[in-house]
């Protein structure tokens, strides 16, 4: 244990949960080793809600399942209410998961579905009673709690298997992709209902995804990993405002970050200039940036603003391609060297082949240097 998780834990264990620079790895087939997570901490309070979004396969999901004690740590350790688990099993965690597939018992109705996990407590059958009725009460349950899963709808499934969690007091609730099956309608319902039920219960919570708007509207906090490695770990906002480096970045975001390579060039009037190779623009930011430094502009698809006037400040690009989006309009275009995206309101009326002139905002203009790390102000 070091020496920080032994502070952590006689300081009357502050954080619910505890990752302390965990890592799984497995063997390949060709007899190396590939760390699906590799020495990553996580710390979520009681009641807070932590996303971990990423790829496929950057280890989002194995990574909850040594919190719940469905895999072994191959190096680290996990603490639940301020108490090492590793040596126990999962049973004995008394954690609650959610399966991408619900995983519901097919002969069984939606109330003894519901029970079922309270058989190995010891309570009445009244208490018993009692949890299956506020559960479906609040998951809008209650007329089909007798039914048997193959006569629910997917959305009655999955408040099913959300209920089944919940109907317990568990230390934690882990979910992994929880809404991966449903329509976009349904998803939008169930966000709302899961982060509004899990809000009253005051636990910890992990929700796997791959769905950046998942995370952005249920998260406290979001960790975005890649490659068995933790990114960054921020709040919704600052995750999309203040991303750490450039794969964060290109993740978050729809449509897409623009990021354009330029060098740094002499001040004109004091205004820094930029080189992005098919042309030259000026942007008064305030980063500590000197000529010849190869950095990477960030700037989002909403921040990259067309305006009338071509000048210093401006690029030109050439309209490529059109997309409507109902309120917004999905401008796609090509300046001779770089692919960019800008949105518009409806109302902005274009045509492919036009040119146009493109202002950065520059309180919106992200800088990142040659590590691909963001630059402050």
């Amino acid at each position: 244990m070091t020496a920080t998780t032994q502070a952590r834990r006689d300081a009357s264990a502050p954080a619910t949960v505890l990752l302390d620079r965990l890592s799984k790895h497995f063997k390949s087939p060709e007899g190396g080793v590939v760390k699906a997570v590799d020495d990553i901490t996580l710390e979520l309070a009681g009641g807070s809600f932590v996303t971990l979004l990423g790829p496929s396969g950057c280890g989002k999901t194995t990574t909850l399942r040594m919190v719940a004690g469905l895999e072994d740590a191959t190096e680290g350790e996990v603490f639940i209410g301020g108490d090492r688990v590793n040596h126990l099993t999962a049973s004995q965690r008394n954690v609650a998961m959610a399966f991408q597939f619900y995983a519901l018992y097919p002969s069984l109705s939606v109330a003894e579905n519901l029970t079922y996990p309270l058989h190995a407590e010891k309570i009445s059958e009244a208490e018993r009673e009692r949890r299956v009725a506020h559960v479906a009460s609040v998951l809008e349950l209650t007329d089909v709690l007798d039914r048997v899963p193959g006569r629910l709808a997917e959305g009655e499934k999955q408040r099913v298997s959300v209920g089944r969690a919940i109907i317990r007091d568990p230390n934690c609730f882990l979910f992994d992709e929880p809404l991966s099956r449903l329509d976009v309608q349904l998803r939008e319902t169930m966000r709302g209902q899961i982060k509004e039920v899990l809000s009253d219960l005051k636990k910890a919570t992990v929700i796997v995804t791959h769905d950046q708007l998942e995370a952005l509207t249920m998260a406290d906090r979001i960790a975005v990993m890649r490659d068995g490695h933790i990114e960054q770990v921020a709040s919704p906002h600052d995750i999309f405002a203040k991303p750490s480096n450039i794969f964060v970045a290109s993740f978050i975001g729809t449509p897409q970050m623009n990021l354009i390579p330029a060098t740094v060039l002499e001040p004109a009037q004091g205004v820094p200039m930029f080189d992005l190779g098919a042309q030259q623009v000026a942007i008064p930011v305030r980063h500590a940036i000197k000529p010849g430094d190869k950095v990477t502009l960030g700037i989002r698809p909403r921040s990259l603003e067309p305006v009338a006037q071509a000048g210093p400040e401006t690029i030109q690009a050439k309209v490529d391609l059109i997309e409507p989006m109902g309120a917004e309009t999905l401008f796609h275009l090509a300046d001779g060297e770089h692919e960019l995206r800008v949105v518009v309101d409806r109302t902005r009326r274009s045509k492919s082949g036009e040119q146009l002139a493109l202002k950065f905002r520059p309180e919106h203009t992200h800088i990142f240097d040659a590590n691909e790390q963001l630059m402050q102000p």
